[in-house]
């Protein structure tokens, strides 16, 4: 028995370096978006991947779009930070992000490939309670590839603001919920 409390005691003293995370409504903008986040020991730093199939989902643009999304970033916790807490507080990330897919064209009705590249800074902050983290973040920067109609990537938008538009300026922002082990 003392052993179980020993090491229970331990396991609650350890910090959780690892969460799972759903985008929050990704759903609702035609995907679903999964990510794993691994903190790097003792030096206040994340790697972040996020998997997204695209298609599943709810079609706003009623396009039928089936491909996928992969994306990289790699967090710098700036301000917050906590040793207990490693995924927890304010930070800058550079991310790169690929999204794939075909897609049916509303002037032609044919299947339209659609290959876009993008490379972000993003700010963000995230909140870690027990086991649970939440994630949100704003982000603009580069993009590049073969566009599709809409503006939109499954993973970020291009520029369009009154009436001015940029094929090559990304913007992004979301929600991430998800677990800490």
């Amino acid at each position: 028995m003392l052993l179980c409390v020993a090491t229970s005691s331990v396991k609650a003293q350890s910090p959780y370096k690892n969460a799972v995370k759903v985008t929050f409504l990704s759903w609702f903008s035609g995907s679903t978006k999964l990510s794993y986040e691994r903190a790097f020991s003792k030096c206040k730093q994340s790697g972040e991947i996020c998997a997204s199939m695209i298609g599943a989902g709810y079609d706003k643009y009623k396009n039928n779009p089936l491909g996928f999304t992969v994306r990289y970033g790699h967090k710098f916790f700036v301000a917050g930070y906590n040793e207990a807490k490693p995924l927890m507080g304010f930070y800058l990330r550079p991310e790169v992000i690929y999204s794939h897919y075909d897609y049916t064209h509303s002037v032609t009705s044919l299947r339209t490939p659609c290959r876009m590249g993008a490379v972000l800074g993003t700010l963000g902050y995230q909140l870690c309670v027990s086991r649970f983290i939440a994630d949100a973040w704003v982000g603009a920067g580069y993009c590049f590839g073969k566009t599709a109609e809409t503006g939109y990537y499954h993973g970020f938008q291009t520029f369009d603001w009154l009436g001015k538009h940029s094929d090559n300026i990304a913007l992004s922002f979301s929600i991430r919920l998800g677990v800490l082990f």
